[in-house]
């Protein structure tokens, strides 16, 4: 099987600092990696170069295109890569603000991107997003209202709802549950899992959270000082830690 994402020898520095170095792996149809570390482990900025957000030092990302195959999203043109961002690609943002814009209606949320890949009829956008805001736990009712009058939690939902409309094939998530309350980080990871697999989605999750991880991951990466220290099935990860920094973090949540 052709991997949806390869990603070859990928590494960003600051300066002397690693940002992220060495880094390698693929990503199947259909699979859901979680990257795990602290605070500057490097993870964000894995993310953020995989996504197209920061231009990697060296490396390649290929991505396994609909009419071309694999293509280095790293050497593609900026609308070729922007393009990518509006249909295949989707990206939840840690704080929804970030992803959504506060101006305008949950509904004109959901439809601006599919206004960006062509659709044009305002009855067929219009109940696209009713449907989407729906899927996502939003009554219809809520259509017109701006993000402001919601929750953090609807808010996250609304930014779910308007990258997952088009129907992308990867979504980047970065700390898609920080911020918010317990109860309503479980809501949200059940809508998440029911999301991801219903619409055979691949995902990579970047997380503080194991338990995230746990509940979402096929496999699991984890990081530190930039480097990807242990890598395997979620489960086998955090059961049976083989590094020991991953010692260190199941350990330490463990005694929480």
């Amino acid at each position: 099987m052709t991997p949806l994402l390869k990603v070859e020898d990928l590494a960003k520095f600051y300066g002397k600092r690693v940002g992220c170095a060495g880094v390698s792996f693929d990503l199947y149809p259909g699979e859901v990696m979680g990257i795990v570390g602290e605070s500057g482990s490097g993870k964000s900025t894995l993310l953020n170069c995989l996504a197209g957000h920061l231009a990697p030092d060296t490396g390649a990302v290929w991505f396994d295109t609909r009419a071309e195959g694999l293509r280095d999203t790293i050497t593609m043109n900026e609308p070729e890569r922007r393009m990518l961002g509006r249909t295949d690609w989707a990206f939840v943002h840690q704080h929804a603000r970030d992803g959504l814009r506060m101006n305008v209606s949950a509904g004109g949320n959901v439809g601006e991107r599919l206004m960006a890949v062509g659709a044009r009829h305002y009855g067929d956008i219009r109940m696209a997003a009713a449907d989407w805001l729906g899927r996502v736990e939003i009554h219809e009712d809520r259509i017109d209202d701006r993000p402001t009058a919601f929750s953090g939690g609807m808010q996250q939902r609304l930014q779910i709802a308007r990258n997952l409309v088009t129907g992308p094939r990867l979504v980047f998530m970065d700390e898609p549950t920080g911020g918010l309350d317990v109860s309503v980080q479980a809501r949200l990871l059940d809508l998440l899992r029911g999301l991801v697999r219903e619409m055979n989605l691949s995902a990579i999750i970047v997380t503080h959270d194991l338990a995230v991880v746990r509940l979402l991951a096929d496999r699991l990466m984890v990081m530190k000082d930039g480097h990807v220290v242990e890598t395997g099935l979620t489960d086998q990860v955090l059961d049976d830690p083989q590094h020991p920094y991953s010692q260190l973090l199941v350990s330490s949540v463990l005694q929480v």
